[in-house]
């Protein structure tokens, strides 16, 4: 089913270029995909998918050759030549370089010889930084092109572009069904007292340390470890579960079945805020420590707007640094915690559902600029 959106005076379906280079991990292309589908199934865009490493999709999104986003190879390096599969003489009218990628020189230019010229994004990272909402939707004139660029930023407010979420979100976790999702991964059924946890992080995080503290609950602990190669185990009350590499739309699932999840990156960050259930996020470190930066801004916002108590907001926060590998990692805190922090999870979720999502802030900003 199509969103109102969709409808355009064009004459033809609206076309989009996605151009993706692949940095590192799954969250450039998980990003990429997300909004590309969103894009061809719920406002019904031609899409094209340019990805320069496209086997991260291959895990994300195993069916992603049925879909209606056609998947094209792209070369990373800039100076690269531009493949026959690039139709550079026949550019998108809406064209979108993800995370600051360069477009080929070829295909630039032949966006500038069109006569209506395409509408041109840079959708850039995640932050909850309070600069973002500034330079939301500025544009960047090309230097030497009759071209301008537009910088479109994700956000937690209406000053940004908000959050990838699709319009039958609600739907899909309304109809999960959490003993099934067990029963197929060969989980017992969920004791009443259990805690099950999902654990997604890079190899940095203290996964060891986190381990040994579960370890000393008196309560049975269900630890889930998607793509995980390690053995299953038990270590007293512990029972650790490694599964495999889910995809989008079942990680969404692993996310709903558990009372804390452990998130990376970008696209699971997000999805976890949906899920509405306690997280704690790993996020992706740089150098000269600009991420402690990013980590600080949404730490802020997230704590102004979640209504937990004092004790409950400080152990969130130790347990967020330590996880992040600043300070120490407090776990029967933040575990006493989370009875405070559970429903003020599901606060932050509904509101920033209340908010309108990224590819319908995209869609709306492209058709304004297409009339």
């Amino acid at each position: 089913m199509l969103n109102a959106l969709s409808s355009t005076p064009a004459a033809h379906a609206i076309r989009c270029d996605i151009f993706c280079v692949v940095v590192d991990n799954y969250g450039d292309a998980g990003v990429c995909w997300r909004l590309a589908r969103q894009l061809g199934e719920e406002y019904g865009w031609q899409v094209r998918l340019y990805i320069d490493n496209p086997a991260p999709l291959d895990r994300l999104a195993p069916d992603h050759a049925q879909s209606l986003v056609a998947v094209v190879p792209w070369p990373h390096a800039v100076s690269s030549p531009v493949p026959p599969d690039v139709p550079h003489d026949s550019p998108a009218d809406v064209v979108i370089e993800a995370f600051a990628c360069t477009l080929p020189e070829e295909y630039t230019e032949a966006m500038a010889r069109r006569e209506k010229k395409p509408v041109w994004l840079n959708l850039d990272y995640l932050s909850a930084e309070e600069w973002v909402g500034k330079m939301h939707r500025m544009p960047s004139p090309h230097p030497r092109l009759p071209l301008v660029k537009h910088f479109f930023f994700p956000g937690f407010d209406e000053h940004s572009g908000g959050l990838l979420r699709e319009a039958d979100y609600d739907d899909r976790r309304q109809a999960f069904d959490a003993a099934a999702f067990r029963a197929e991964f060969g989980l017992p059924e969920k004791a009443p007292n259990e805690l099950t946890i999902s654990l997604f992080s890079y190899p940095a995080a203290p996964v060891a340390q986190l381990i040994q503290a579960l370890t000393q609950e008196n309560r049975p602990i269900h630890l889930l470890q998607p793509g995980s190669n390690a053995a299953a185990s038990t270590h007293g009350t512990l029972s650790t579960h490694p599964l495999p590499f889910l995809p989008q739309s079942r990680f969404d699932e692993l996310l709903w079945s558990c009372d804390l999840n452990f998130v990376r990156g970008e696209d699971s960050f997000v999805r976890a805020q949906w899920a509405g259930k306690p997280f704690v996020w790993q996020i992706y470190s740089q150098a000269d420590d600009v991420h402690r930066v990013k980590l600080d801004a949404f730490l802020h916002r997230y704590i102004r707007k979640i209504g937990a108590d004092d004790t409950a907001i400080d152990a969130l926060n130790t347990f967020w640094y330590g996880w992040n590998g600043i300070g120490e990692l407090n776990w029967p805190a933040f575990a006493a915690a989370l009875p405070a922090l559970t429903p003020a999870t599901q606060h932050w979720s509904a509101t920033l559902a209340r908010q309108t999502n990224l590819a319908s802030n995209l869609v709306q900003f492209c058709l304004d600029r297409l009339k």
